[in-house]
């Protein structure tokens, strides 16, 4: 997998300048893009037979939809990519008069393009278009389709409206693997002699969630502000609750002890952490934690989410999620020792 090559320094100043590494070794073929492989392979297809349809592009943030198609449209147009691309993102005005304006500009624009392809029009973050926008998109791709092929990425594919989506071919990413992250990772670690050790990467892959670059960014902030990628480090860069300790309160309720869980709770309490904070990593460390029973998982789930809905409704108190401690306690203390 090949790495972007380090940024010269400005010949104006001769003072060096870098990118954020998210940038740096952002993918520019579909090659290099992780995961999601058979995705990828239909872009593969469609960027080999040069003829691509209208395309929507759904799946969490950080998982390279519009790197894909950023790289699909590189592979297409080739050096035409500057005239025959236009990327509007959701920081952009994406009303209906833009749609009108800017986009049907845009494709009635003459382009000398390599044969047989199209311009490309993207639209990052589509499902934030306004419905008007969207209404007045449905018509202007129809009439430019001999020339233009839309490319739109959004976090949820049915906020587009439905005669959009009938003109599109869907795909849908997952999120990343663990395995996909850590390769990425670590060939950026070995590009960038960076210093770090297994719990520093474990800490990266757990609180990314399969999210590329958010593990991206935070292992440039620990290597930027400690100098070391340890598990601990990340925790205080990415300002999270340590694990160790959620993993503490939890074998506290299988053991029935909630002095001992309640201890840990207010230690996160009183470092600041707020209720919701507490209430997810309660969730990620419950999910894989290997101690627990099944049956007894899936029961602690259930009131973790109920306790969950209920913090993000607004009820985000200590006593809240001492509630949540006490109910999972009193799973596992036997009915002769509960004293009514």
């Amino acid at each position: 997998m090949s790495l972007s090559s380090k940024p010269k320094a400005n010949a104006a100043t001769e003072i060096p300048y870098e990118l954020p590494w998210v940038e740096k070794y952002r993918p520019t073929v579909l090659d290099d893009v992780v995961g999601n492989a058979d995705t990828i392979d239909r872009l593969k297809v469609i960027a080999r037979d040069g003829n691509c349809p209208h395309i929507i592009i759904s799946g969490m943030p950080g998982i390279g939809k519009t790197t894909s198609i950023h790289c699909l449209a590189h592979q297409l147009l080739g050096s035409a990519y500057k005239e025959g691309v236009l990327e509007l993102n959701a920081s952009d005005e994406r009303g209906i008069d833009v749609v009108r304006n800017k986009i049907k500009t845009f494709a009635q624009k003459k382009v000398t393009l390599p044969p047989g392809r199209h311009k490309i029009i993207i639209l990052d973050e589509a499902d934030s278009m306004t419905a008007g926008a969207q209404q007045a998109l449905r018509r202007t791709m129809e009439i430019f389709s001999n020339t233009t092929r839309f490319c739109l990425a959004c976090n949820m594919s049915n906020k587009i409206i439905e005669p959009i989506q009938s003109r599109c071919a869907i795909l849908r990413y997952g999120k990343l693997k663990d395995q996909e992250i850590l390769k990425r990772l670590l060939e950026i670690c070995d590009e960038e002699k960076v210093e770090y050790n297994d719990d520093g990467l474990t800490a990266l892959i757990f609180t990314a969630e399969g999210d590329m670059r958010q593990a991206i960014n935070n292992l440039q902030s620990t290597w930027s502000g400690f100098g070391f990628v340890s598990g601990d480090n990340v925790f205080k860069v990415c300002d999270q609750p340590h694990p160790i300790i959620v993993q503490t309160i939890i074998r506290c309720c299988l053991k029935g002890d909630i002095d001992g869980g309640m201890d840990k709770l207010t230690e996160l309490w009183g470092q600041g952490y707020s209720a919701v904070d507490i209430v997810v990593t309660l969730f990620r460390v419950v999910k894989n934690f290997d101690e627990i029973p099944e049956y007894t998982k899936l029961e602690y789930i259930k009131e973790i989410g109920f306790t969950h809905m209920r913090v993000l409704e607004g009820v985000g108190t200590i006593i809240q999620l001492a509630g949540l401690l006490a109910r999972l306690c009193k799973m596992n203390i036997k009915p002769e020792l509960m004293r009514i």
